[in-house]
């Protein structure tokens, strides 16, 4: 009998574990600036995560693009959530203090911005795990893009030649969506 309840508690335990992994919103990171934020804060929103590096072929122009988004449809239904990554070809060497004043300095960023983390491999970040997990597709270079919704599943995945410009139209889509959905809700 206790061997039947114990196997029952620990059940629900795993199931427990499980549902709480079960989606984007459920990790915490570590923000640019050393504090752990739970992504929970994020639920309800639609999110782009990005694996971003301040020098490479890609950053001038992912940026700029990115704030743009942000600027367009932030922050109530949407955030670009950035993740800095020195993975490939070392190009996010700075500390986060130094990464942080770059991307605000020159391109006025005021999407939240994370610590460097690994994306892929051992030692990546759950969230990436998640993501790649998830989407079948993992990062090969900076500037992965991966769309969450509102209820933190990933719902795209896109390399660093895909521009923001081409994956706008979808994610103006889904924050459409959202919008209307809370307007019924009302």
């Amino acid at each position: 009998m206790v061997a039947a309840v114990a196997a029952a508690w620990l059940l629900l335990w795993a199931a427990a574990c499980e549902q709480r992994e079960q989606d984007f919103y459920a990790f915490k990171a570590v923000n640019i600036r050393g504090k752990l934020v739970s992504l929970e804060k994020y639920r309800g929103s639609v999110s782009l995560v990005v694996n971003v590096a301040s020098q490479c072929g890609f950053t001038d122009q992912h940026y700029r693009a990115l704030q743009q988004l942000q600027r367009d449809l932030g922050p109530h239904h949407f955030n670009v959530l950035a993740f800095p990554c020195n993975q490939f070809g070392q190009q996010e060497p700075d500390s986060n203090k130094e990464i942080e004043s770059f991307a605000r300095r020159t391109y006025s960023v005021s999407f939240p911005m994370f610590s460097k983390v690994a994306v892929t491999g051992t030692g990546a970040h759950p969230a990436f795990k998640y993501l790649t997990e998830t989407s079948g597709k993992e990062p090969t270079w900076n500037f992965w893009k991966y769309l969450v919704a509102p209820d933190g599943k990933v719902v795209g995945a896109w390399d660093p030649t895909v521009s923001v410009e081409e994956i706008r139209p979808q994610i103006t889509a889904l924050v459409r969506k959202l919008i209307l959905q809370k307007r019924e809700d009302l």
